[in-house]
């Protein structure tokens, strides 16, 4: 059925137990004309929503509206009354474009999110590289100051030097696996 039937009881024992009020659907309301059994806005346009009929009717006409309706399968109905809608809505917002110009509009936005995401990813990775070319730098000079101060205690610098870097890689090490531990 199309339309919404209420029921009325009569308090009066002459008359039916129950009369029926059908409630035209929101386009035929609109339209001001009588809501068949058959109406094929009915199922699409419910009383509840006349704004719905009202905007897509001031787009593309009530005429377009139900050729186009009839011409579909009626699978596929609810979707193109969604999309007449959709793009109604569209065109009052943007007469010009539409639903065209809040797509271009949104894959606008997506080019400019997605260059600064690389300009993002190009800074963090210009920061580790800073970061690990430092960690490097303060190695050697801890390499080197560690040295120093064993060539000068230890007799033979060669052995010394020799421990400096296995302590020097065995600290290296560690902070390499506090890193891949923790972060």
């Amino acid at each position: 059925m199309n339309s919404t039937i209420t029921s009325k009881t009569s308090s009066s024992p002459l008359t039916s137990p129950a009369a029926t009020i059908l409630s035209p659907c929101a386009a035929c309301k609109i339209l001001r004309r009588r809501c068949s059994e058959k109406c094929i806005l009915a199922p699409y346009f419910p009383p509840s929503e006349p704004l719905k009929f009202t905007t897509a009717h001031r787009v593309f006409g009530a005429s377009n509206i139900i050729k186009l309706l009839q011409e579909l399968p009626e699978s596929q109905r609810g979707d193109a009354v969604s999309s007449i809608v959709y793009e109604a809505n569209a065109r009052m917002r943007d007469p010009v474009y539409g639903c065209a110009g809040a797509i271009c509009l949104l894959q606008k936005q997506v080019a400019e999110l997605q260059a600064q995401l690389a300009r993002s990813q190009a800074e963090l990775l210009a920061v580790e590289t800073q970061r690990a070319h430092l960690l490097a730098v303060l190695c050697m000079e801890m390499a080197s100051s560690s040295s120093q101060q064993l060539q000068w205690a230890d007799p033979n610098p060669l052995q010394s030097h020799d421990f400096l870097l296995d302590q020097v890689d065995a600290a290296h090490g560690a902070m390499i696996w506090e890193e891949t531990l923790w972060s």
